[in-house]
């Protein structure tokens, strides 16, 4: 890969191909495939961000072998997620795995200093909101982003939310996470002046549905500048936030 990398850019250099043509065949580099997976190996130059391993469902085998690829295509950040403490400590015989419990999330190899625009703000309405809230924090940091954790700040004592207010002012971007009702998003998007991501969650009692009615109220939030993610997808939510907290820093490059 990197020959023919080298290659193109030596064709460009000499004029024999153009900037554009070079782009686009570097955006078009096939991924790499090892049998069970097609690993992509050039989105992080499509997308800004490389791949990241979903866990859940693979064997540690297949997790190992993943990684292997990765890194050996020059890949120094590897972020595994829904992963379990026993794939997870067979992935860690092979490599070095720093693995968050309450997350579910494995680190490979060194998360890089944040570059983004400003702060991501993580707040949950409880503490049962966490693991999901976690998730969320460690793809963001993952991904090159300050992280601001607002724990058990939830609407059922709105003077915890109020006590914060510093930090969702100067926020470029919050996640706000609650279940049960899911009240917190609307309350933190009727508050702050930057994008709120509302994630909700499958905690709650019999008629939340299992993060239904959270997901469903987060939805018809009346408070503007508020989208939803998926129940309890604290991937995905941290994901977008790195995307908007990197949106200027983009432009002027």
């Amino acid at each position: 890969m990197s020959t023919d990398v080298r290659k193109l850019l030596e064709e460009v250099h000499n004029g024999t191909v153009s900037v554009d043509t070079a782009l686009l065949k570097l955006k078009l580099k096939p991924f790499e495939d090892i049998g069970y997976a097609k690993v992509d190996m050039h989105r992080k130059l499509r997308q800004g961000t490389a791949e990241v391993i979903y866990g859940a469902g693979k064997t540690p085998e297949q997790i190992i072998g993943i990684a292997d690829t990765m890194l050996q295509n020059g890949q120094s950040t590897i972020l595994i997620t829904r992963l379990s403490e026993e794939a997870a400590e067979q992935v860690g015989q092979s490599h070095c795995l720093n693995y968050d419990k309450i997350s579910r999330c494995g680190i490979i190899g060194q998360i890089p200093p944040p570059d983004g625009i400003g702060k991501v703000v993580v707040a949950t309405g409880g503490t049962s909101d966490i693991p999901v809230a976690e998730e969320a924090a460690l793809t963001a940091t993952v991904l090159g982003n300050e992280v601001i954790r607002l724990y058990d700040v939830g609407v059922a004592g709105l003077h915890r939310t109020l006590a914060h207010l510093p930090d969702i002012m100067r926020a470029s971007v919050i996640i706000a996470i609650a279940g049960m009702e899911g009240a917190l998003a609307s309350v933190i998007g009727g508050l702050a002046d930057c994008p709120v991501i509302a994630v909700p969650t499958s905690i709650g009692y019999g008629a939340s549905f299992h993060g239904l009615s959270a997901l469903l109220s987060m939805l018809n939030s009346c408070a503007s500048g508020v989208s939803v993610v998926n129940i309890d997808n604290g991937f995905g939510a941290g994901y977008l936030a790195n995307m908007i907290n990197h949106m200027h820093k983009n432009e002027e490059e």
